[in-house]
């Protein structure tokens, strides 16, 4: 009687193990749609793919400009912040551009080179802009990132999608994988030397 408890309850651990092997997997599988779906075209479709040197000519607070996080919103939902204005010299091609600091930047306001995340409180977000412009005037020169191809002009100071990003992302789902794959194995090694084990000791009686 105790034998029988003893083998059910090894069956149903076996079966959850194998039901988490095959969850890892199928969440995986998913997580490579998500990444192929999303990521891999943000990544192809920004250009700034060589690095350079960049120098900053000039950071100045240009003008206030409005920004609308939804296409016709309610004036509730439209922000006033501080354009911040930095032309630099890509010092490679010896061009003077705009820089901008990340590729949404460009998407949502090619007018200004930095969006504040916040926006809520006005002082806090001129503030904020006030010391970024001073941290580019005081550090002058540093990497910047810029089209090879010079189709785009303008550079950024930070990629969202960088290959190596890319890596990184296509790893997590790939130990997923791999430990859904190991435990899927494992269940099923374990089941075939319990049967193994079975059918010797019915040889042997």
């Amino acid at each position: 009687m105790l034998q029988k408890k003893v083998v059910a309850l090894q069956k149903r651990g076996e079966t959850r193990a194998l039901w988490l092997g095959l969850g890892m997997m199928a969440c995986s599988a998913m997580m490579y749609l998500f990444i192929g779906i999303v990521l891999v075209p943000l990544h192809r479709g920004s250009v700034w793919a060589d690095e350079g040197e960049c120098n900053v000519v000039t950071a100045n607070i240009k003008e206030k400009v409005h920004c609308s996080f939804i296409e016709g919103s309610e004036d509730k939902n439209i922000f006033h912040y501080p354009c911040l204005e930095i032309y630099v010299n890509l010092t490679h091609l010896g061009q003077l551009v705009m820089l901008y600091h990340t590729e949404i930047t460009v998407d949502r306001n090619p007018k200004c080179s930095y969006i504040p995340p916040d926006m809520e409180n006005y002082k806090k977000v001129q503030q904020h802009v006030e010391m970024i412009r001073d941290n580019f005037r005081k550090h002058q020169r540093f990497l910047c990132h810029y089209d090879p191809s010079r189709k785009e002009k303008s550079v950024l100071f930070k990629r969202l999608y960088p290959p190596e990003g890319l890596l990184i992302a296509f790893a997590w789902p790939t130990v997923l994988l791999i430990g859904g794959i190991l435990i899927v194995i494992l269940v099923k090694l374990s089941q075939y030397l319990a049967l193994v084990s079975a059918k010797q000791r019915r040889t042997l009686i």
